[in-house]
């Protein structure tokens, strides 16, 4: 197989690792008619800390892998053609890429060939030969493989600007489900803490990050929210991606149902508010399953939950209780916070021009002691008292169940 080849082979299926990118499926509609599309397999996008986007090279080292993930299309069990790139040909072939401005960084993956020491190795060898020989001073984006030896792992963050772990379920319990072979202790939190030391040496500018397939492993909501709440508390995780699970062709989960992607958007809009609307694991509302409502985003579920926390007085409210207005964002927050240091706002004109989506917040607002909506206008009968038998997540939900 000729490296172009490879490219292909390995770019695509690195594509169910999502710890970085926004790369997708191309489509390819029987009328040929269309324009735009989406970044070829190999490619996919970041965001640098200062808020640049850049293009990366995304793409496994081998799909070869001992590992038996019921859910994984590289599984050892599986019967297709496997192939690797040498770590000269890969280092190759991406600055061939580079110096014609495709690509502005790597975000180098694999699968687990011999055992994580050996493919480790091979990894950072590609990454010194980038460094030292090509001089290359871009942005890489390392995995660090299950179990793999902490010594690599130092190796790896002096080379890298961020690395990853995928952890793929929230507890052991729900790992041994899908990856039997895994101990999520040893092969999984062991790496993140080795990572973790490493940033706080200075070293992973972009931090660390990780990933969780979404419903393989028949988790609720409320497992992931704890877990993903341990992490950004205790283990300086810059950012946890979430990835529906959707069943793959020749593995043992090829028949189970998929899971929703609006299920994986509501669990990024709890982590949203997480990470920027201040607000506690123990805000976000939940049903009687464990999970997030899929029919309102978590930010509405907690103002409708919480109705006599409002309507909220514009001109007085703190900071912090801005943010749990549906309709305020950080963004909009600040400006209101600092328009009103000298005037009072009069009006809902003056919150649209500020960014506020007026729609969503008037029920929550008053202005100069003004009601500006009702609860009602935006909510049907149904809607309201599925929230009032709803439960939010315990407060004892900052620790992930790492035992059970």
């Amino acid at each position: 197989m000729d490296t172009e080849e490879k490219l292909t082979v390995l770019g695509n299926a690195a594509k169910y690792d999502i710890c970085a990118s926004t790369a997708a499926p191309q489509r390819r509609p029987k009328d040929q008619n269309y324009i735009g599309s989406n970044a070829p397999a190999g490619i996919c996008h970041s965001y640098t800390p200062d808020g640049r986007c850049v293009s990366l090279l995304k793409v496994l080292m081998t799909n070869s892998c001992k590992n038996d993930c019921k859910y994984c299309v590289n599984r050892v069990s599986n019967d297709f053609e496997r192939t690797s790139f040498e770590p000269e040909e890969l280092a190759r072939i991406f600055m061939e890429l580079y110096r014609r401005n495709y690509l502005e960084g790597i975000f180098l993956t694999s699968g687990v060939q011999k055992n994580a020491t050996y493919t480790m190795e091979r990894m950072i060898e590609t990454l010194e030969i980038l460094r030292f020989k090509y001089k290359y001073q871009g942005y890489v984006h390392l995995k660090a493989l299950p179990h793999a030896p902490s010594n690599l792992i130092e190796r790896g963050a002096r080379l890298a600007d961020r690395m990853s772990v995928n952890l793929e379920s929230p507890n052991p319990k729900r790992l041994k489900q899908i990856a039997r072979e895994k101990n999520f202790m040893l092969d999984l939190l062991q790496p993140i803490n080795v990572i973790q030391k490493q940033i706080q040496k200075g070293l992973l500018k972009s931090g660390q990050t990780t990933q969780f397939v979404v419903g393989a492993a028949g988790e609720t909501d409320a497992e992931l929210l704890r877990t993903t709440s341990w992490l950004y508390k205790q283990k300086s995780m810059k950012r946890v991606y979430f990835s529906a699970f959707i069943p793959v062709d020749e593995t043992p989960l090829s028949e189970a149902k998929p899971v929703p992607l609006l299920r994986e958007h509501r669990l990024y809009q709890a982590d949203w508010l997480m990470r920027f609307y201040y607000f506690d694991i123990n805000e976000l509302v939940l049903q009687n399953n464990q999970n997030l409502s899929l029919d309102v985003d978590p930010k509405m579920s907690y103002a409708i939950k919480n109705i006599d926390f409002f309507p909220l007085e514009i001109n007085k409210a703190p900071f912090k209780a801005l943010l749990k207005v549906p309709g305020i964002g950080p963004t909009s927050a600040r400006r209101i916070y600092r328009a009103r240091i000298e005037n009072r706002l009069t009006n809902i004109a003056e919150l649209k021009n500020m960014g506020v989506v007026v729609k969503r917040a008037k029920p929550f607002i008053l202005i100069n002691g003004k009601a500006q909506g009702d609860i009602k206008n935006i909510m049907t009968v149904k809607q309201l008292e599925l929230f009032r038998s709803s439960t939010c997540l315990p407060a004892y939900a900052e620790a992930p169940l790492l035992l059970t």
